[in-house]
């Protein structure tokens, strides 16, 4: 049976954390952006029609004036600590998923406050007492379900969870790729998916279908196979001098993290939560429970532990002096799932070093400084590269907008791609590769012998012949057009009110070949040639 959960939901997060940071962007439209995608909006600016997944043109489009910042995780966990200890003034057991949601079981709070309810009540009044002012809180039995549960602020009745998550969208299950497999089947809510037998759905989807099954009936996510560790198994280091800087204490979380996972990989375990202790030499001692969907990577790990250090080390984190210990422990494992060795074998030691290396500027300098190029398919040569997080899984996507198959990498240090024949892709730009691309693009202005812009109507035909190519990434800021090829028109998800139509052309400019982009009756210079 599932634990019963309590969630807590602290509304557009990235955005109350910039807030905090800068006090004069309350009241005004404000979009936090994570490559230049709308992570989350205001609500002044989700009023005139800014929401999540918006390009930052289209969102300064909506919202003139729009106030942008940059994603900032650090951040966001250093005011999410603050929500976490007014929390645990109720319960003494609270995980994190990530700043701005959090859980805790509900066993002994909700007997204590006389029922659910009234545990729900006491909650929403501690986070006003913390400056929370839109948050949601549900309970339902398991994390999932108690999630979907504080999305719309309710209690579900114990045992009622399969009825409740049945109406569900598959699209909640967390898994992009099985969600459109599902729909495109006719099976779109959590009821139909957990309606059918376990049995074809291991047949068909494999690993990743049996857990999204389950979280469908309303099961825990591991609920066969989890275990508590050894004692003996967790990893502590004193620290002397004691430390009050977050990138010195980070750096030996990242030790810890690495010995740690390393030692539960040769019992055959991987940690899916975590305890992250601490003591200063005032003799206080705080504690803090992370939760991971799925087995932690050193990466990510690292990263948790670098988030509540930022917490703890800051003037409103509680501590009166610097830290003299510091202690992981695994609070939940699993049996690891082994990875599969590459066919032609290669250096796997010296993979090793390179991870530990990367992993080692990730401690110092956080977890997206280092981050490595994964093929995908894709039209133009900036689709067709996506950049992952060092640590993260490395999936190797041909299948884009449009396609229908996807390769699976492996996570860690020497993990290797599985590449896939690609799809064609209609109005693709044909090769060779080009050998610079710029992103962003530089601001280019594409004209014919008129000094007009060259446009394309929307069957594809050129208003005009290129004549003229200025740009600032080009000698001489540009100059005449002596040969051209092209236009390859491309209707991206027509059917997405946040599809795009654009154009592009092969220009020659002198000795200098390039990819020109028109898109929206503005031209832009993706990419320049050898």
């Amino acid at each position: 049976m599932a634990t019963r959960m309590l969630s807590i939901w602290c509304l557009d997060w990235p955005i109350v954390a910039a807030r905090a940071q800068e006090p004069s962007l309350e009241g005004v439209p404000v979009a936090v952006l994570v490559r230049s995608r709308v992570l989350a909006a205001s609500t002044e600016a989700r009023n005139v029609g800014v929401i999540s997944g918006l390009r930052r043109r289209e969102a300064e489009a909506r919202c003139p004036g729009i106030e942008i910042r940059e994603a900032d995780p650090s951040s966001e966990a250093r005011s999410f600590e603050v929500v976490a200890r007014c929390i645990e003034t109720l319960t003494p057991r609270i995980e994190i998923e990530r700043p701005g949601i959090l859980s805790f079981p509900t066993r002994g709070p909700s007997r204590y406050f006389g029922g659910d309810e009234s545990l729900v009540a006491a909650v929403l009044a501690a986070l006003k007492t913390a400056g929370v002012e839109e948050a949601r809180v549900g309970i339902a039995d398991g994390v999932f379900a108690a999630r979907l549960a504080a999305r719309s602020s309710i209690v579900v009745r114990r045992n009622a969870t399969p009825e409740f998550l049945a109406p569900w969208s598959v699209v909640h299950l967390g898994e992009p790729d099985l969600s459109v497999v599902l729909m495109r089947l006719g099976i779109r809510t959590l009821g139909d998916f957990g309606a059918l037998p376990v049995g074809s759905v291991v047949a068909r989807f494999g690993a990743q279908g049996l857990e999204a099954h389950r979280l469908a009936i309303g099961e825990e996510r591991y609920p066969p196979a989890l275990s508590t560790p050894p004692p003996d198994l967790v990893e502590s280091c004193v620290i002397d001098p004691p430390s009050n800087r977050v990138d010195e204490a980070a750096f030996i979380g990242k030790t810890l993290a690495d010995r740690l996972l390393e030692r539960l990989a040769a019992l055959g375990l991987a940690c899916t939560r975590v305890v992250i202790a601490c003591e200063t030499e005032h003799g206080e001692s705080l504690e803090r429970c992370w939760r991971h969907e799925g087995a932690l990577t050193p990466a990510t790990l690292a990263t948790r532990v670098r988030w509540q250090l930022d917490g703890w080390l800051t003037e409103s984190g509680g501590l009166s002096g610097g830290l003299t210990l510091l202690r992981l422990i695994p609070d939940e494992v699993i049996p690891a799932g082994g990875s599969q060795l590459g066919f032609w074998g290669g250096d796997q030691a010296g993979a090793d070093r390179a991870s530990r290396v990367f992993a080692r500027v990730q401690g110092m300098l956080g977890p997206d400084s280092v981050v490595t190029a994964v093929e995908q398919g894709g039209r133009t040569p900036i689709e067709r590269v996506r950049w992952v997080t060092w640590g993260e899984p490395r999936v190797v996507d041909f299948r884009g907008e449009g396609g229908k198959h996807r390769g699976t990498g492996m996570r860690g240090a020497g993990a290797s791609d599985v590449y896939i024949n690609a799809e064609s892709w209609p109005g693709a730009v044909p090769g060779p590769a080009p050998a610079r691309v710029f992103d962003p693009p530089y601001a280019a202005q594409l004209l014919d012998s008129e000094s007009r812009p060259v446009l394309v109507n929307a069957r594809g035909d050129a208003s005009s012949t290129p004549a003229t190519l200025k740009s600032a990434a080009l000698p001489g800021q540009g100059g005449e057009v002596s040969a051209w090829a092209g236009p390859w028109a491309q209707d991206v998800r027509w059917w997405d009110p946040l599809g795009e139509r654009r154009v592009l052309w092969h220009v020659v400019v002198g000795d200098v070949a390039c990819l020109v982009r028109v898109e929206g009756g503005r031209a832009t210079l993706d990419a320049l040639y050898d």
